[in-house]
């Protein structure tokens, strides 16, 4: 069976390290701002960076990777919208998974605080 994890939570949340457990072909938008093994974030290439995360699941499904995660903070339902679309086009089942920092995981990218509670602010939950 072809699944598509789509991993939710703020950042420090341990997103990344459930990815990795759970095997398969992992991405996520903070990938794209990887150089050299250092991580230069530029809020410019954000929407660059989420399209390239999506490019980047596409070409997974079209090669037909059993498993398939990603790991984006995904803070409202509709920033899911294209992987659902994409898990139906090529036949994915879909598991959202919330992540929730209860390991007082350290937010790895710099992240401000302000950002931070802007982001659980805004964190929509659909049941």
């Amino acid at each position: 069976m072809k699944e598509l994890f789509l991993l939710r939570g703020l950042p420090g949340s341990g997103k990344s390290t459930l990815a990795a457990s759970l095997g398969g072909a992992h991405y996520e938008a903070d990938m794209y701002f990887m150089e050299n093994g250092e991580y230069n974030f530029d809020g410019t290439k954000i929407r660059a960076a989420h399209e390239w995360c999506r490019g980047s699941v596409e070409f997974g499904m079209q090669n037909e990777r059993e498993r398939i995660v990603v790991s984006n903070t995904f803070t409202q339902v509709w920033e899911m919208e294209n992987y659902y679309n994409l898990a139906e086009q090529y036949g994915y089942k879909v598991y959202s998974l919330i992540v929730e920092n209860r390991h007082g995981g350290v937010n790895q990218h710099g992240v401000p605080e302000d950002k931070l509670i802007a982001m659980k602010d805004r964190f929509e939950v659909k049941l």
